[in-house]
């Protein structure tokens, strides 16, 4: 830690072009010491917050945190492997729509390493429905290095990975009783501690659409796409959806050419093109567990809502792209629709329950 107090930070923090790198690292240092007050915390996140986080400072912010995680060792696993995830807070109500992404990625034979976290806001957050299927979500590492080598799948619950965060979690909770969001709001998808090397990213905010791409390339990712959906002028959903306007940015090449990928709001993604229709809010609706365990089935049988069974497909394939297991988008939608509908997810959702159970 450099000689900067965090009294010093804040200071600099208040100013319009924030926080250097080298100061936004060193600020997170000082978020996790236990020598720091809780006053100080507090006022540092509410000043980046209400001046704005930069893409310099969520960049730094996650290279530091990702350094402080355990590391569960997967390193040629991690290589190959993917993270589905969204940074929660768009208050739509939907189904688990990553989860069963991810779930349908890992039945396609691609390593998917999530990293999550109980939710705050959702009635049914991955980790709910995780642990309702069975899994251990403080699993210890052996069990979770042989989930990989089983089922392509492993589950890292940030609470257990992320000692560093107990310094902090009384403070972003007591800001989040005031109504206050803070970095650390976005900071969760950036900072999977086992690193995979691929990663489609749901955010809530269209306008951190660039700069998590921008977070994500910093960290080194191989591949990743950055995702949104406008959903009429005051919502949207970290994800993409058949329910509105699909904003995106990637990591990487993805094109047929290696070309940088952006659907902006004049430019967004053509749903038309990959033979999907648009569909109403509705459809994407799920509710508490019970409720999404009974979807989820609906789904593998293919009598789900239309809008909700493509944009499942739609997220599931984009995955599927963006790890290289698929040369397009739309080939990645036929794919991920056949693995849903056709058997193999649920036979694969049969062996993670046995291999809990076991």
């Amino acid at each position: 830690m450099s000689d900067a107090t965090l009294a010093d930070l804040i200071q600099l923090a208040a100013a319009d072009g924030g926080l250097s790198s080298e100061a936004a690292h060193n600020a997170a240092q000082h978020l996790v010491s236990a020598e720091v007050s809780a006053e100080e915390k507090a006022t540092l996140l509410t000043t980046m917050n209400e001046r704005g986080e930069t893409p310099t400072e969520l960049a730094a912010f996650a290279a530091a945190f990702r350094e402080m995680a355990r590391d569960p060792g997967l390193g040629e696993i991690a290589s190959r492997a993917i993270d589905i995830v969204g940074t929660g807070g768009d208050k739509s109500g939907s189904f688990n729509i990553s989860t069963t992404s991810a779930f349908i990625v890992a039945a396609a034979g691609v390593p998917v390493l999530k990293h999550g976290n109980r939710s705050i806001t959702s009635k049914c957050g991955s980790a709910d429905l995780l642990s309702v299927l069975g899994v251990d979500l403080e699993a210890s590492l052996p069990t979770i290095r042989h989930s990989v080598e089983e089922l392509n799948f492993a589950f890292f619950f940030a609470p257990a990975f992320h000692p560093a965060f107990k310094e902090i979690m009384p403070v972003r909770k007591a800001l989040a009783e005031q109504g206050r969001r803070t970095i650390f709001n976005l900071l969760g998808p950036l900072i999977n501690p086992a690193k995979p090397a691929y990663q489609l990213l749901g955010v809530y905010p269209a306008r951190w659409v660039g700069p998590v791409a921008y977070a994500l390339e910093s960290v080194g990712l191989k591949n990743g796409l950055v995702a949104h959906c406008e959903i009429g002028e005051d919502s949207g959903m970290d994800e993409f959806s058949t329910a509105g306007i699909n904003l995106g940015a990637g990591v990487g090449q993805l094109g047929p050419s290696g070309e940088d990928i952006r659907w902006t709001a004049d430019a967004p993604l053509d749903l038309a093109g990959l033979g999907l229709e648009t569909a109403g809010a509705s459809d994407l609706k799920g509710g508490d567990l019970n409720d999404n365990l009974l979807i989820l089935d609906r789904l593998m049988a293919g009598k789900a809502p239309q809008g909700l069974e493509d944009t499942v497909s739609l997220n599931a394939g984009a995955a599927l792209w963006v790890a290289g297991r698929c040369s397009s988008l739309k080939e990645g939608i036929g794919a991920a629709r056949e693995i849903m509908t056709g058997g193999a997810l649920r036979r694969w959702l049969t062996q993670l329950k046995e291999f809990y159970a076991g």
